[in-house]
């Protein structure tokens, strides 16, 4: 018995990208790094806009919680509040700012980003 080829995901209308990057970007702020996750694995082979956001927000999410789980740690010497705190506002006022982006169409690289997925 013989199974079908499998058919390469068909890329994403030009619309359907910057939807899915302003989301990707967005649903940061509620769901941590899920949505950059999800985003990537199933929407990276979907076009170059869609996986360039992706990988940046990915990239951004591993980041910030590296510098969460360290400010953490430094809760007890008191300055890891200012830490968690600064991590919390740098996670929204970027993704909004990149979510504005995509959805104009823009490329955006997020700053303070090491990146992990090249």
């Amino acid at each position: 018995m013989s199974y079908p080829e499998p058919q390469p995901p068909q890329p994403l209308s030009p619309s359907d990208e910057k939807m899915w990057a302003t989301l990707v970007h967005l649903g940061a702020i509620v769901l941590g790094f899920w949505p950059a996750l999800l985003g990537y694995l199933l929407l990276k082979d979907r076009g170059p806009f869609i996986r360039e956001h992706t990988r940046q927000a990915l990239n951004f999410q591993i980041t910030m919680t590296i510098a969460s789980f360290v400010g953490l740690l430094l809760v007890i010497v008191l300055i890891g509040f200012f830490i968690v705190i600064g991590v919390g506002i740098t996670i929204v006022v970027l993704s909004i700012i990149a979510g504005v982006a995509a959805n104009r169409g823009e490329w955006y690289r997020y700053p303070l980003t090491y990146e992990f997925i090249k």
